[in-house]
């Protein structure tokens, strides 16, 4: 089912409205063009997934996903694929924390946060929203122990910044690598957060509301 979305805030100009496409929607989407299905991210050679929506282990507290999965649009995965082909090069290993996200979790986050820094605004709805973001880090790929980085995956502190100031070499030097191997695939860090990725040929991908439960059936 198609929603569309409008918002009324006082203050703000005139109301905006965008939609939000549900799994009907999506399937004739991605029928009429392959580019726009969303792909299982576990058929990436090596890749780990830490999804911490999936559990109580983020910042809201709360389970926001019934099951533990990572999508992402077809030309991100490929380019996700490739970046991984160049991380296993380095002894290294991608490891995500959360790639596509429903468009009803975005909505949950603001209610909870209400600071489009770290949140998107449910007014436009996000990258993630859309299967064009993706949250990770790097693993050791032998021993999957995690690499040191700056802060916590969704720490508020201006740590956390992709070019805040880094003392430890060794922890500017594994931000820096995650970085620069993505930037070299078409990816682009927030600038809030160094575990955030954008692809940015992402043009003209709706907004999704699907849960992962039904992505696979």
């Amino acid at each position: 089912m198609i929603i569309l979305i409008i918002f009324s805030i006082e203050a703000e100009p005139k109301p905006t409205g965008f939609l939000v496409f549900g799994e009907k929607e999506y399937k004739s989407s991605y029928q009429n063009d392959p580019n726009r299905e969303l792909v299982n991210l576990e058929t990436i050679p090596e890749i780990l997934l830490d999804i911490k929506y999936a559990t109580t282990d983020n910042f809201t507290g709360q389970k926001i996903y019934k099951v533990a999965k990572a999508f992402a649009r077809k030309p991100v995965a490929e380019a996700l694929h490739n970046a991984q082909m160049e991380f296993l090069k380095l002894g290294y290993s991608i490891q995500i924390y959360d790639a596509y996200r429903p468009y009803r979790a975005t909505v949950t986050f603001y209610e909870i946060i209400k600071d489009t820094r770290y949140v998107a605004s449910p007014k436009t709805g996000s990258r993630h929203n859309k299967g064009c973001a993706i949250d990770l880090t790097l693993v050791d790929k032998n021993t999957k122990q995690e690499l040191k980085m700056p802060t916590k995956y969704d720490s508020f502190e201006k740590a956390a910044w992709a070019e805040a100031p880094v003392a430890d070499p060794i922890t500017k030097k594994n931000r820096d690598t995650l970085i620069q191997v993505l930037s070299q695939f078409g990816f682009r860090v927030n600038k809030t957060e160094w575990w955030h990725f954008d692809f940015l040929e992402c043009n003209g991908f709706e907004v999704l509301d699907i849960p992962f439960e039904r992505l696979e059936d």
